[in-house]
């Protein structure tokens, strides 16, 4: 049996839907059609904000299943029993963009997927780079904004993009991911995640690890050359939403191999670098990778609105065994995460299908607010009473195994000539594979050809630390493009 079609409050509409109430035949509209303002308002309002960040997005549900015991590691329930399931959903995106930028920016790639435990939502927030551009949280609204547009001329700007990276030369690593091949890759289902950032897990016996999570592409890693994104960009910029739905609808699910590297908090006191700082990764030769799981996107959207528009992820929005460390970066976005959600989409973001808990909700004195579904929890009051007993679940908190002393006071992490270490091992690496230190090189003089000389003369000589050969590279090309006067 059809739907009976209707207005907004369930009043059938007659027969002919485009019919407008007016006097006479071509006469003035009556504010009296309620039909007709109903459906207009709406319209007027059925945009909501895109996300300031990652506004560009495509999403799959799909399941997460335990390969390998790690309860040594964590005591997470999701991860207590080899092949066990979990649902999942994931979102990719594109970082810097608009929501109708193209899928082959030059731009890292979200990778958030959020797993519906059985002890609540657990959101891994992660990115298909294992480094990202900043450590310090303050820089990041001042990063952001260099890589959108100059307020003046509403343009993408060659000479903020590049004056931010090289003031500030810890981004040096992720710039070099960035603008080789890795920097456009050809799919979603090709390429990699990272929890970039370095989490605390531990086991029920209270003991403790510093963590890293690495997602594998089954698939293999496929690029795209700087001219074949920008072919796409023209052709078909939706290409990587496009790849994603029809490979799932297909029956061709990707897959994701997942592993964790850990390290102790007396190996981290070793380390060459702080396990904080967010521009590092770690050796695989010293903390080996530990394979522990796999995840799967098996089923596409319904609604892509309700569904991957209104998806709403946090690395704040985690479980009993897992919690953030110490990373300043990680700090700040369990803050920053739920502050935009709540702007976006209201204060009830959670009671979103896509966002709701498999196990329930109940914390009665988070009450009301717009857009309030759930029933409000009724006639329960709303504080924790003491002649209503509630269930308290006990699990071993960490929380004497870092302790922290010192004065409150500013710090900026000051760059040195360590931040192009790690930058000049990845250019060694990718000289073993053909034609990508090249391809870097002409990345970066294409995109750099259009800011001005001084701004130039620095990017020359911040590649430059990272490899001579890659700066004198860069320079050729790039004055070759745009030759001085």
């Amino acid at each position: 049996m059809a739907p009976t079609f209707t207005n907004s409050n369930g009043c059938p509409i007659t027969p002919d839907a485009f019919a407008t109430q007016r006097v006479g035949k071509h006469g003035p509209l009556l504010l009296q059609d309620f039909n007709l303002i109903d459906s207009l308002s709406h319209f007027d309002r059925e945009r909501i904000p895109e996300r300031v960040v990652h506004a560009k997005g495509s999403g799959a549900y799909g399941y997460f299943e335990v390969t390998d015991d790690i309860t040594d590691v964590c005591g997470a329930g999701f991860l207590d029993t080899v092949g066990k399931k979990t649902k999942t959903f994931t979102r990719f995106s594109t970082v810097g963009g608009e929501a109708g930028s193209p899928d082959s920016a030059r731009d890292p790639r979200g990778f958030a997927t959020k797993l519906y435990t059985e002890e609540g939502n657990l959101d891994l927030v992660y990115n298909n780079t294992p480094v990202f551009f900043i450590r310090d949280p303050s820089k990041f609204p001042h990063f952001i904004h260099t890589q959108k547009r100059n307020p003046q001329t509403h343009l993408k700007d060659a000479n903020m993009f590049w004056d931010y990276l090289v003031s500030n030369p810890e981004s040096v690593h992720q710039v070099s991911i960035l603008f080789s091949d890795r920097g456009t890759p050809a799919s979603y289902r090709e390429m990699n995640g990272y929890s970039g950032h370095t989490y605390k897990w531990s086991n029920k016996k209270g003991e403790w690890f510093y963590v890293q999570v690495h997602f594998i592409s089954d698939q293999g890693i496929k690029n795209l050359t700087n001219e074949e994104a920008g072919k796409l960009a023209g052709s078909n910029p939706d290409f990587a939403q496009e790849d994603l739905f029809k490979n799932i609808k297909a029956g061709n699910f990707p897959s994701w191999t997942c592993y964790i590297q850990t390290m102790t908090q007396e190996q981290a006191k070793q380390a060459p670098f702080s396990v904080f700082d967010l521009t590092k990764v770690w050796s695989h030769k010293d903390y080996p990778m530990r394979r522990f799981g796999k995840l799967v996107l098996n089923e596409n959207p319904k609604n892509y609105f309700a569904e991957v528009e209104q998806a709403a992820f946090a690395p704040s929005h985690t479980v009993p065994y897992m919690e953030p460390s110490a990373d300043p970066v990680l700090q700040s976005r369990l803050f920053s995460y739920n502050d935009t959600h709540r702007h976006r989409l209201g204060v009830n973001y959670t009671q979103i299908p896509v966002n709701c808990p498999i196990t329930g909700v109940f914390n009665p004195h988070m009450r009301d607010g717009a857009m309030t579904v759930n029933g409000n929890l009724g006639s329960h009051p709303n504080y924790l009473a003491s002649d209503q007993p509630v269930e308290f679940k006990q699990f071993s908190l960490q929380e004497d195994q870092e302790v922290w002393e010192g004065a409150a006071c500013p710090f900026h992490w000051v760059a040195g000539d360590a931040e192009f270490e790690q930058a000049s091992k990845l250019y060694e690496v990718l000289g073993r594979y053909p034609n990508q230190q090249r391809n870097l090189a002409h990345n970066v003089a294409v995109h750099v050809a259009a800011a001005d000389a001084p701004i130039q003369d620095r990017v020359f000589e911040y590649f430059s630390k990272v490899s001579p050969k890659l700066g004198q590279a860069i320079q050729k090309e790039t004055l070759e493009l745009s030759p001085r006067k």
